[in-house]
């Protein structure tokens, strides 16, 4: 018999490597199958997304000669069902088997299973002379990382914990831990949607160092403030929660969508403009800003090891004109003496200080310091905050950001 949990997997890693989609897109286009089974081949999926290299290492030795990528893609999910998820032998080799035939590759069914039953005979011993974080990282990356190449790629190994932003005043659900920065922590695997509190609007899922931003724009009660490329809506419902007159802006309306639902279900109020903030033009200037830019999303691996494969180094260059032209608009729509926050879910230095140190230069703003005694790592020479997932790792990591403060002149 066929298993959906295997051909849903399958799917998923071919969207990803044949047609450049993106793992959560390709899990939104699956046909209707149990939740339970849907979940199961997303973390598969997400494993051999995460351990490619590793995966190639082991099967190398096995294989006689290329197999097709359908094939190759099959003796990823059964090797990696093997060695990282601790599904049984016979589980891992049979299912394997049953959807060589389902793909109509039963010219091949007799390698998967040879293949197979040797790598789940050497286990773990197969993984023990490898460099895992080296062979699972696309060189490219690895160089832009400089010093902290080593313990990003070593971060990305595991899947990252849940991390929650409380609405103030509400309880978070139990089983987790308040960070030094106020986020709320709880252990990988855990579902958003059926924790108490969820429905009621308590709390919303956002990464430690997605949460920092906010904090360095200092808002006061009633302080109007503009959130640029705003969805899906964790910073926006941080300023709404603070106290702030939000205007979030948006030029994608199905993430405008999702924003404004976000907000409904925490019973949050922002004002939400469809519009590229490159072309609109508001009424009158605003003391603060919050500018998250589009980005490579280097910052969010451990989240999306889709992106592994997914990003390439003709990608930054794009995005760096992008950004380069938003903090142009984003300095137009600062008043005299307002604040703007820049930040990059990216681990790259192009899309991070490089882009600080020319808007300063170009645009007549003041770098202002940021300080953060409780991740004082994480403050930069500059004055700038990049966080990157090789620090706290006895806490679990944190995703890569870099944040910035400007100030216009008054």
């Amino acid at each position: 018999m066929s298993d959906p949990t295997r051909e849903a997997a399958f799917t998923l890693v071919a969207s990803v490597l044949s047609r450049n989609t993106s793992l959560d897109t390709a899990l939104d286009a699956l046909p209707e199958i149990d939740s339970r089974d849907k979940a199961a081949a997303h973390r598969l999926a997400a494993t051999v997304l995460r351990h490619t290299g590793t995966l190639n290492a082991v099967l190398e030795s096995f294989l006689p000669k290329e197999p097709p990528q359908p094939v190759r893609i099959i003796l990823w999910l059964g090797a990696a069902a093997s060695l990282f998820l601790e599904a049984p032998p016979h589980a891992a080799v049979g299912t394997a088997v049953e959807l060589a035939k389902t793909k109509k590759l039963n010219a091949f069914s007799g390698l998967i299973n040879a293949v197979l039953r040797k790598v789940a005979t050497g286990g773990p011993n197969l993984l023990e002379l490898l460099d895992m974080p080296r062979l699972d990282t696309p060189a490219w990356a690895w160089a832009s990382w400089g010093a902290n190449a080593r313990a990003i790629a070593t971060a990305h190994q595991r899947e990252a914990p849940l991390d929650l932003t409380l609405k103030p005043g509400c309880s978070p659900p139990l089983g987790g831990e308040i960070l030094p920065t106020g986020s709320y922590r709880l252990p990988p695997g855990s579902h958003v949607a059926s924790l108490p509190g969820f429905a009621e609007g308590n709390f919303w899922v956002q990464d430690a160092a997605a949460a920092l931003p906010v904090r360095f724009l200092n808002i006061k009660l009633g302080e109007r403030v503009l959130d640029l490329c705003a969805a899906p809506g964790g910073k926006t419902a941080q300023l709404a929660a603070a106290g702030g007159i939000v205007t979030a802006i948006d030029r994608d309306s199905s993430r405008l969508a999702t924003l404004r639902g976000n907000l409904l279900r925490l019973n949050l109020t922002a004002e939400l403009v469809e519009a590229d903030a490159n072309e609109w033009q508001p009424a009158e200037k605003f003391p603060r800003i919050l500018l998250d830019a589009p980005c490579s999303a280097t910052g969010t691996i451990r989240r999306h090891p889709d992106l592994l494969h997914l990003r390439k180094p003709a990608d930054i260059a794009r995005l760096t004109q992008l950004q380069d032209r938003l903090l142009d608009a984003a300095a137009g729509f600062l008043a005299p003496g307002g604040r703007l926050v820049y930040v990059v879910c990216s681990l790259q230095p192009e899309e991070g200080a490089q882009r600080i140190k020319a808007a300063t230069a170009r645009l007549g703003l003041r770098r202002d310091r940021l300080n953060l005694p409780m991740l004082a790592e994480a403050v930069t020479q500059e004055g700038n905050i990049f966080t990157h997932p090789g620090l706290w790792p006895e806490r679990g990591g944190i995703d890569g950001f870099f944040i910035a403060r400007l100030v216009k002149p008054g």
